[in-house]
């Protein structure tokens, strides 16, 4: 096994524990409120905990990997993920596995961007299309597997099992690491860290999750519209300073590269929408079809092997097509998927449903494919950190931003009076639908022959 294969095979590793543990806890929430008394409100900030600790360690990032070194500060984080991990399962109250998930996230945070720093450096930018192929199968496998797996270890071991899944599995990432990776040298230039950028940036992310969570809830729509506000006031001002700074927390400069910028947009318009779009069809299905839970559970099933043959297209066909059609083409088979939707009309409709699922499996992650793999063809090996860190916070963001733009709508249309029930999912649906037209016209302004050359620069 070459030097590149071994650090894939560690940063997969440490993606498949995050997305792992970003997944698999919602299916203990029954188990966790029951033993530790607690209502629904309380049991989010099980995963808020983990995202906060994610948010607050994903900026400061690159400029940790230039202070330690790569190898070490990824040890280091497999160190407190996995002290994390145990604290969660001994935990006797809400306010304890809460704080655990916190360390948890700080410790998982780190695993993606260091771990994608280091591997992305080692292929060329013409290469770098085929491993994003290999990211997005991993990245399809946790949220296709973790909640099978989680229901079954609930019900036959317990919800603190279900956090214990991971450990083993970290153990043995953090042994490979240790024995597989080379000390990197740490930077000379690494500077002081922007403790300013730090603040404002951290409590900005964590404004605006908090934020968009609370605005998909019926309850909080107030307290969630102030702080999503207060992080957009924050955000601005973190933006503006760390413009006009020699030594930023974040290079944010970064995002005019067209190709990251545009990359990062899809992301949150198409995955981002349909993570929305999933938890609206399983609430329609449930509240208004009355579709028993195990079949809305299996339609993941047809979703994930349409996604992973998607995925393997995609990584076939982006040298010789370019991003643009692959973009086109998947943004309107997940809006033809979204739009069927609409005419799921009773319970025994599973067909139908199995069809919607496919078509947004496969056309949702041609696009998500895709866009992970034009992300980073153009950034330079000493931007890779930074630039990695951008496109980890926009991914936790899209999935927040997805859910709350979503109940947001379904909220909003079922308070108007003359609007059915039923019909106000199927707006969402077909609002949804309409949405991947944004994308496509994104996909317009990409230089697809420039891509298409740099793809093909091997060949040469």
């Amino acid at each position: 096994m070459s030097y590149r294969q071994r650090v894939t095979g560690i940063y997969l590793l440490g993606f498949f524990i995050d997305l792992v543990n970003m997944f698999i806890a919602n299916v203990a929430y029954p188990d966790i409120a029951q033993q530790l008394d607690v209502s629904i409100n309380q049991l989010s900030w099980v995963s808020n905990g983990y995202l906060i600790g994610l948010t607050v360690v994903i900026p400061m990032s690159s400029w940790l990997a230039k202070k330690w070194g790569a190898k070490y500060l990824f040890m280091i984080s497999l160190v407190i993920f996995i002290t994390g991990t145990s604290g969660v399962t001994v935990a006797s109250g809400i306010t304890q596995l809460v704080g655990w998930r916190v360390v948890q996230g700080l410790g998982g945070g780190l695993l993606i961007p260091v771990g994608q720093t280091l591997t992305y450096a080692l292929y060329p930018s013409h290469q770098r299309a085929k491993l994003s192929t290999i990211v997005m199968l991993v990245a399809l496998m946790a949220p296709a597997l973790s909640p099978a797996i989680g229901g079954v270890v609930v019900e036959q071991l317990g919800w603190r099992w279900v956090f214990l899944v991971s450990l083993p599995l970290a153990v043995i990432t953090l042994f490979l690491t240790l024995v597989w990776l080379k000390p990197d040298e740490k930077s000379k230039e690494t500077g002081a860290l922007d403790i300013t950028g730090l603040i404002t940036g951290c409590s900005a992310l964590i404004l605006l999750l908090l934020g968009l969570t609370q605005l998909g809830e019926k309850s909080h729509f107030y307290q969630g519209s102030i702080l999503f506000i207060l992080g957009l006031v924050t955000m601005g001002g973190y933006v503006r300073s760390s413009l006009v700074k020699r030594a930023p927390l974040l290079n944010l400069r970064l995002i005019r590269e067209p190709t990251l910028h545009t990359a990062m947009l899809i992301y949150q318009l198409i995955p981002g929408i349909f993570t929305g779009v999933n938890l609206i069809t399983i609430l329609y299905l449930q509240n208004q079809l009355g579709m028993p839970t195990f079949r809305i559970g299996a339609l993941m099933l047809p979703w994930a092997i349409a996604s992973f043959f998607a995925i393997t297209l995609s990584g076939k066909k982006f040298s010789s097509l370019g991003p643009r059609p692959i973009f086109i083409f998947g943004c309107l088979m997940q809006a033809l998927g979204i739009g069927l939707l609409t005419q799921v009309v009773h319970p025994e409709a599973i067909m139908l449903s199995i069809i919607a699922y496919s078509l947004m499996g496969f056309g949702g992650s041609l696009c998500s494919s895709t866009a992970q793999s034009v992300a980073f063809i153009n950034i330079k090996n000493h931007d890779l950190a930074e630039a990695s860190a951008l496109w980890n916070i926009n991914r936790q963001l899209s999935f927040c931003s997805g859910v709350t733009l979503m109940s947001v709508l379904l909220n909003t249309l079922q308070r108007i009076s003359f609007i059915k029930p039923t019909d106000a999912y199927h707006l969402c649906f077909t609002l949804a639908a309409l949405s991947a037209v944004i994308p496509i016209l994104l996909s317009l302004k990409m230089n697809n022959h420039k891509i298409i050359l740099n793809a093909n620069e091997e060949n040469k």
